[in-house]
């Protein structure tokens, strides 16, 4: 280690301490590996060079893009800033080739890319790859782990890259202000009251003996299954996001709250219990830190959330109470799950929970929009990343409200990712059509398809059924 290029040392973030403990212990190289694309159409040719500078004034804007980690022969890990490091930044020139051969090169690329994996003692924990496809379209792969850049952080990266980019091949400066410094958000999370939070989450998590199964959503057939990465989506219409966007300005509700609501109905329905513990990840940037929301780092957390579902109570006024709940749980947002599992009555190195929900409150396409000119565009065309849970569900909001589903490949096939996916749809929109309603009548059967018989509903795309609940 060259300790002259050191320029700070400080210990890890709680998630920080948890991702790095199942990497360092875990057998897969892929594990909390994020592979972001973004397709990059100019008139002209790209200006590498401008480029090349965008990105390394990111890296040095903002210490943990500069950040490798030491856990061996130390009592507690450690992160170590650098005062200087080099982004490697590839170029491939696919030109001339067929659109299908680019296709399968970039999707060999991609395997490639994640099997190399990343040294967690070596900054930085990411690399760029530039590939040209035509005269004027790219596309450029971003790789990085996921201990250093949270998804409230990427688009934040993305959209300096862009701005210093456009001025910079202008023969322009910008000036973006300051950068960002982890060490603040370490500091905070010291300050604060642990004992508060341990009586909370005591008192949240009591009396429960198992996390909410999922086990009888798995197949249990899959044969040497074919290794997955995407994330498979639904994306309602305008017309039925616009009634939700209605009901929830109506109600002080949030479309967050709602989508929620959904994934805790459907976990009591595969189930058949009433009972409901998840993991909500929340972007853990307290309004107290000045600075938060423009940090890059890894700042959000994942929690336990355990909601009550009465089939007989009506929508409205139990979304009302969910939503209370979940503001409740901010206030003890900045708990380490490891505190959190050692306070509950599981026992040790027990799971809280099998899934995740994650709300981007900050979605990529959005900045991207904000950084676009004539002269190019960008967009976002590919989102693989890889976490240690059984299922990540993701909300997308927008003029149409977007759920994806990241999943592991050797518990599920595609086939009951999509049927989640659709009863997630059938949810939403029976919620925007009706929401007087009491949650034992909320259908997961469309208008069209509620006279089919259970004979052809055995018969339906996806392979597990709802659990008959008595």
């Amino acid at each position: 280690m060259n300790t002259e290029n050191i320029e700070d040392i400080y210990e890890l973030s709680p998630l920080q301490h948890g991702i790095l403990f199942h990497c360092v212990y875990g057998s897969e190289v892929t594990l909390y590996f994020s592979q972001l694309g973004f397709t990059f159409k100019v008139r002209n040719s790209l200006n590498f060079a401008a480029f090349e500078r965008a990105w390394q004034e990111v890296v040095a804007r903002h210490t943990m893009l500069r950040t490798g980690f030491y856990w061996e022969d130390i009592d507690k890990p450690l992160q170590v800033v650098y005062r200087h490091v080099e982004l490697p930044i590839k170029q491939l020139d696919w030109r001339g080739i067929e659109t299908t051969e680019q296709q399968k090169r970039l999707d060999d690329f991609l395997v490639r890319d994640r099997e190399q994996g990343f040294d967690l003692s070596q900054a930085p924990l990411m690399r760029v790859t530039l590939i040209r496809f035509d005269d004027h379209t790219y596309q450029f792969i971003w790789s990085s782990h996921m201990i250093i850049v949270d998804g409230w952080s990427s688009p934040l990266v993305i959209k300096e890259v862009i701005e210093l980019y456009i001025a910079y091949s202008q023969g322009q400066n910008i000036d973006l202000g300051k950068g960002s410094v982890f060490r603040e958000y370490i500091a905070w999370l010291r300050r604060q009251d642990s004992s508060q939070a341990e009586e909370f989450w005591r008192r949240m998590l009591k009396g429960l003996k198992a996390p909410t199964p999922l086990k009888n959503l798995y197949v249990d057939n899959l044969y040497n299954p074919e290794a997955r990465y995407d994330e498979p989506q639904i994306k309602l219409s305008k017309a039925t996001t616009a009634k939700l966007q209605s009901i929830a300005r109506q109600h002080r509700l949030t479309i967050n709250v709602i989508a929620q609501a959904v994934w805790v109905l459907l976990l009591s329905r595969y189930t058949c219990k009433t009972e409901i513990v998840y993991g909500c990840t929340v972007s853990g940037r307290p309004v107290d830190l000045k600075g938060s929301e423009s940090m890059v780092g890894m700042l959000i957390n994942t929690l336990p959330v355990r909601v009550k579902v009465d089939p007989n109570q009506y929508l409205l006024p139990w979304l009302q109470q969910f939503q209370e709940q979940l503001v409740e749980i901010r206030q003890y947002e900045y708990t380490s799950l490891v505190d959190i599992q050692r306070w509950s009555e599981l026992p040790p190195g027990a799971p809280l929970f099998d899934s995740i929900f994650v709300f981007e409150n900050q979605p990529v396409d959005d900045i991207l929009q904000e950084s676009q000119e004539r002269e190019q565009s960008i967009e976002l065309s590919l989102n693989l990343y890889k976490t240690n849970y059984s299922i990540n569900l993701v909300g997308y909001p927008g003029s149409q409200l977007r759920i994806g589903i990241s999943y592991d490949f050797r518990s599920f096939d595609s086939a009951t990712i999509n049927g989640i996916l659709r009863h997630f749809e059938i949810l939403l929109e029976n919620i925007a059509t009706n929401p007087e309603v009491q949650l034992k009548d909320l259908s997961l059967l469309t208008e069209q398809t509620r006279h089919i018989s259970l004979m052809l509903e055995k018969e339906a795309t996806f392979n597990f059924e709802l659990a008959v609940c008595n």
